[in-house]
Formats: C-alpha cells, sequence, structure tokens
C-alpha cells in the first residue's frame, strides 16, 4: 500500500509538473496581426465591455465542440473563456455539436462532453444543436450562393492541390489556386454530386457576376487586435460541399453562428483566419456576421505542441478520476496564466 500511495503522488506532481510547463504560443504571419505580446490578460479583455457589446446586448455566446473525442484541458480552456464572456455580459450560452465530419463524429463522445461540461458547472441556455441535422439548412444557403454564379464544381485531387501551392504557414491548410474556376458564372452547381466552391473576389471580369467585394475582409479581435484577411492570397476559392456530400466547416459554422443569433465568438486562434471566409459567406446570404470575436491563445505540451485528444494525460477521463472540478478549472488557468481565484469566483456568480 504504501508504494502504491508513493506512486500516485509522484504521478500527480509530474501531472502537476507538467501543466506548469505548458506555454501559450501567439504567432505571426505576414498576412495578419497576431497577438505578440498581450498587455492585459485574456481574462481582462474577455470582460471588457466594448461599446459594441454593449450595443449587442443581449448577446449570445456558443461554445461549438466536434464529438470526436474526450475533452482535453484545451477545449476546457475555450470553453471557460466562452461561457465567462457570455455572462459577463448578461447573455447566454448556445452549446453547438459540430458532428458534420461523420468520419470522425460520435454521438457517444457528444454526451460525454455535455456530461463534462455539466460536471465543471457550465450550463449552457440553449441547445444542444446538432449540425448533423440541419442538412436543409445548409443547402438552402448552398442553393442561394448557386443563383448567384459563385458556386462551381471542382475535380482536383489532393495530389493536384498538393502541387498547386505550398501550405498556409499558419494552419498548414492549401490556399486553391483556381485550376476549375470557371471564366463564366456557373448556375445549378448546387445540384452536382462534385466538390463544390465558392468564387472569391475578383471575380472574372466581362460577364454577369455580381459586384465583386473587396478582397480583404477586415475585422477586430478583442485578444489579438484588428484584422486584415485577403480571401484570395489566405484560401482562394473555398470548398462549401465535399464530393462525399459532407459540408465544409466554413459553411456550415457561417450559416450557424448567423441563423442562431449569436453575437460573440470565443475560440482558439487556429481559427483566426477563418473569421474571413464566414463573414464573407454571411455578407454574401445577407445574414448578419457575429459583432465580437475573441481568439484565444493556444496551450500547448511541455514539448510546446498544441494540445489535441491524443494527449491522454490531459483528457477529462483522467481529470475526473483524479481531481474535482474546482481543481480542474485551477490547472487550465494555471496553464494559460489566468487568474484561477477570479476564474472560480466569476464561475460561482454565474452559476
Amino acid at each position: 500500500m504504501p508504494v502504491l500511495v508513493c506512486c500516485s503522488f509522484i504521478r500527480r506532481w509530474l501531472y502537476v509538473i507538467l501543466l506548469m510547463n505548458a506555454v501559450i504560443e501567439c504567432n505571426t504571419s505576414n498576412n495578419l496581426l497576431y497577438c505578440a505580446h498581450i498587455q492585459m490578460s485574456i481574462l481582462d479583455r474577455l470582460l471588457n465591455t466594448s461599446p459594441e457589446r454593449i450595443a449587442a446586448i443581449p448577446s449570445k455566446g456558443r461554445f461549438a465542440p466536434s464529438p470526436s473525442g474526450r475533452m482535453h484541458l484545451g477545449n476546457i480552456y475555450a470553453a471557460l473563456m466562452s461561457y465567462i464572456s457570455a455572462k459577463a455580459n448578461g447573455g447566454s450560452w448556445l452549446l453547438r455539436i459540430e458532428d458534420i465530419d461523420t468520419q470522425r463524429s460520435r454521438r457517444k463522445w457528444a454526451d460525454m462532453i455535455m456530461s463534462d461540461l455539466d460536471w465543471l458547472g457550465l450550463g449552457w441556455d440553449e441547445g444542444p444543436v446538432y449540425q448533423s441535422e440541419r442538412t436543409e439548412v445548409y443547402e438552402g444557403a448552398l442553393k442561394d450562393l448557386s443563383d448567384m454564379g459563385l458556386v462551381y464544381p471542382c475535380t482536383c485531387t489532393r495530389a493536384e492541390l498538393m502541387a498547386s501551392r505550398a501550405p498556409h504557414a499558419t494552419d498548414g491548410h492549401i490556399p486553391y489556386a483556381g485550376r476549375c474556376r470557371p471564366m463564366s458564372p456557373c448556375f445549378g452547381a448546387g445540384l452536382l454530386p462534385a466538390t463544390l466552391r465558392v468564387m472569391v473576389p475578383p471575380y472574372p471580369s466581362g460577364h454577369a457576376f455580381p459586384s465583386s467585394p473587396d478582397v480583404v475582409v477586415r475585422f477586430d479581435d478583442r485578444i489579438c487586435g484588428p484584422q486584415e484577411v485577403d480571401l484570395s492570397a489566405n484560401f482562394g476559392d473555398f470548398v462549401l460541399r465535399r464530393r462525399d456530400g459532407s459540408w465544409a466547416y466554413q459553411l456550415a459554422v457561417a450559416v450557424d453562428d448567423a441563423m442562431m443569433g449569436v453575437t460573440e465568438v470565443v475560440r482558439g486562434d487556429d481559427l483566426l483566419l477563418s473569421t474571413a471566409p464566414q463573414r464573407y459567406l454571411t455578407s454574401l446570404l445577407g445574414l448578419v456576421s457575429p459583432q465580437s470575436y475573441a481568439h484565444l491563445p493556444l496551450l500547448k505540451n511541455a514539448d510546446g505542441l498544441r494540445l489535441s485528444k491524443r494527449d491522454g494525460a490531459m483528457s477529462m477521463e483522467y481529470l475526473r478520476a483524479s481531481y474535482g472540478p474546482s481543481e480542474v478549472v485551477a490547472m487550465v488557468c494555471q496553464a494559460a496564466s489566468v487568474d484561477s481565484e477570479e476564474m472560480l469566483s466569476l464561475l460561482r456568480a454565474y452559476a
């Protein structure tokens, strides 16, 4: 028994050391302005109520996990910050399960995510909403875009895409070089069983296209500051629906955030770039984009790598078996350099 106690004690201390070595890393890009140094703490920035957020009252935040595995510290961090941000402005918090990836998504993981949020004391006011049940909504949006002549089929293979351009430095995706882009409007593409892309500005000239909007999408981020994203350089014409019929992330999220009345988005800064195509789509569809964005620096493990669901020691399965809810919140706060006492106090106030 003494040996078992000793091993358990050592294991816990090794885990704490691992958490203390977790770091927040802010990225740099020649296309985007990222947060190189955050003068104000992340929690302070989320609690700081700007005139835009006051105008958005009642606000609505959302947490939108993918049910492809058990949540880890990074997911919990995003959930905590999203929840606190919405509640601090007197708003509501929506839970949306982003399960459009049918190859990896499982309902059992969605159930575990909800169980973990409940255990942490993060109660949602609306939902859960499952993206897999919103096919008709996405089909309607695709038809509207197709009727503008901006959607076309793409037959490029992955090898052809890889050979066309180097992957983007920030997240590894490949901006589309336009190999299949037509020179005239393409109507009715939404009915085709093919990968479908939407054109980004500038549109081909001399044809009956809609007036071309600015190729640069601008928005302010509460953590990373003012952003300018060139859609053509960073994305090119991007996918709306894949050949197998599955919906692309950008379309589903843009439509859902707008139609669900989400006014603020708090998520990891690996999705900072994605804000641009999402705002572009809502603009084309005549929908209203969220008014406020806050992209959190990602939590890293001791090796400087982004936490993932493969980090078993960081998963909720281990955490719930070893610690209480307040201890887990404190661990997340320590890894993110956030005041744990203030966070726990806020959670009690908003419970």
